[in-house]
């Protein structure tokens, strides 16, 4: 009973993860049919606003990093069973992330806006959805499942442990190494209105996943070794053909 238990709730935590992100990606853009978007309701004033938003911002930023460290996964390891662990991982980051899509406040102010129809409306919706796409479709050529938990849940139910970590190259993962955050980021910067608050939001994010990035890399070196490594020199991180970065390292 206590696995199927188990399984239910990787399931809940699935859906609930899986429909947080997808009302993220909806959020983002101007869609009329939206109940609320990035930029609605109306802006308030612009200090009170962007403090609220940026301690949003910050809560969300802190628990995500902080559950996927190494020490605290260990420490997490001793009190929540391995089927349970991702699921409420996914559950947690769920509700801050819901924080920011139901607490978010507006910023008054327009750095762009390209009228529906216009080119500039064309190129920015096409990049939308050819960055979220990117991000989607990338989930799946590793273990979209396992990503929100559902996968750890079943392997639970099954009562298995851990499945050891494995290093694999395919699809967008040729070209570039994070193709889910390059695609999310593309996602958030492309829009056909791109007023203050939209700003902050793409800003504090394209920072928030820089420096994630530099952490998973470090971790991602330490348990898979000489492979990443050689994939690290060979493929660039977010931006396919540039791999300065690297090479500049590689000097030092």
């Amino acid at each position: 009973m206590k696995r199927h238990l188990f399984l239910l709730y990787g399931i809940v935590a699935y859906l609930i993860g899986l429909g947080t992100l997808l009302y993220l990606v909806f959020w983002v853009y101007p869609w009329s049919w939206m109940p609320t978007s990035i930029d609605s309701p109306k802006p308030g004033p612009l200090l009170p606003s962007l403090l609220w938003d940026l301690g949003l911002i910050l809560l969300f930023g802190v628990q995500h990093s902080l559950m996927v460290r190494p020490r605290f996964k260990a420490w997490f390891d001793c009190y929540v069973s391995y089927g349970a662990q991702r699921p409420t991982y996914t559950l947690i980051s769920s509700f801050f992330l819901a924080l920011i899509l139901v607490g978010w406040r507006p910023l008054p102010g327009i750095l762009w806006h390209f009228e529906p129809g216009s080119f500039g409306w064309w190129v920015m919706t096409l990049l939308y959805f050819l960055g979220w796409g990117v991000a989607v479709i990338a989930t799946f050529m590793i273990n979209h499942f396992a990503m929100l938990g559902l996968y750890q849940a079943w392997r639970g139910w099954l009562g298995l442990g851990e499945a050891e970590a494995a290093f694999t190259e395919r699809g967008f993962y040729r070209w570039i190494r994070h193709p889910i955050q390059a695609g999310t980021l593309l996602g958030l910067w492309a829009t056909p209105v791109m007023s203050t608050g939209h700003l902050l939001f793409a800003l504090s994010f394209t920072i928030y996943v820089l420096i994630g990035l530099y952490f998973e890399e470090r971790d991602l070196m330490r348990t898979l070794g000489k492979p990443y490594a050689d994939y690290r020199r060979r493929v660039p991180m977010l931006f396919p053909f540039i791999k300065a970065g690297e090479k500049r390292k590689e000097k030092r």
